[in-house]
């Protein structure tokens, strides 16, 4: 028998409350959930740039209905728990966000994540207390749900160019305070930056894996206080690299070495259900 909505939800917040960081991958598509639930996930979580990906688009360049369409398609892909990345909620006012929030749990989902940025180059981050007001809508909406739905608040300083980590800190404040279930503040600059973070709030912290020199392992995560780790698009990444290096062999040296490295329809086959 599955696992209902509610159950995939008590079990999603669960997973954030041990010493064990849930890993949580970022599958792509039915066929990637497939295969990651089957390699012994726990949980998963859509991300929009790969998301936006497979329709051959960048970040940020896909509407709400695009975006929840997605969601609906990995939520119901395995049995287990998804959060997705629902970006700034898909509208500035607080209102929309909340929305949002109501549109995704219509969908499968059992958490997902809202952040501060506006989508514009001249400012692209919200103003702290606009930021906050939001994720309270959001979490209100969540809190109405008959489930207990994770949301996971993001402060998205790093990713723009605004390295201020005392500022990024007081926006994690604010939406702990705000209600967020798990707090998010990708692209910090270094390990000692994410145990200051860890130590200022006391809700659990989720750091993305997937930029260059700013992801650490398991165990140095753990160390800080990190309870939750996501992979944003960098699994959608490495395999489109496999991709393009296999093509380019083919079609520059009339070779087929990529052969002797990937999966046979066989092995393949065994992680799909269908």
């Amino acid at each position: 028998m599955s696992p209902t909505q509610a159950d995939k939800a008590r079990l999603f917040q669960s997973l954030h409350q041990r010493t064990k960081p849930l890993l949580i991958p970022n599958p792509w598509d039915i066929g990637s959930a497939r295969i990651l639930a089957q390699l012994g996930f726990e949980a998963l979580a859509t991300s929009s740039a790969a998301s936006a990906a497979t329709l051959g688009r960048r970040d940020g360049r896909i509407t709400r209905e695009g975006a929840l369409a997605h969601a609906r398609s990995i939520a119901g892909a395995t049995d287990l728990p998804v959060s997705a990345d629902l970006e700034n909620g898909f509208g500035h006012e607080p209102s929309v966000v909340a929305e949002t929030i109501l549109l995704g749990a219509e969908t499968g989902l059992v958490g997902a994540s809202i952040e501060d940025a506006t989508g514009k180059e001249d400012n692209p981050v919200y103003d702290i207390s606009h930021a906050a007001e939001r994720i309270g809508a959001a979490v209100e909406a969540a809190r109405s749900l008959p489930f207990p739905f994770t949301l996971t608040a993001r402060a998205e300083n790093f990713l723009h160019g605004k390295t201020d980590l005392d500022d990024t800190i007081r926006r994690l404040v604010a939406y702990e305070k705000a209600g967020a279930d798990v707090l998010f503040a990708p692209a910090l600059p270094d390990l000692a930056a994410v145990c200051v973070v860890c130590a200022a709030v006391s809700k659990p912290v989720s750091f993305m894996v997937g930029i260059r020199g700013k992801s650490f392992t398991v165990a140095e995560l753990t160390e800080a206080g990190v309870k939750r780790i996501s992979f944003g698009a960098s699994f959608h990444r490495a395999a489109m690299t496999g991709l393009v290096e296999a093509a380019r062999e083919a079609k520059a040296q009339g070779t087929f070495r990529y052969l002797d490295h990937v999966l046979t329809k066989p092995e393949l086959n065994r992680f799909l259900t269908e």
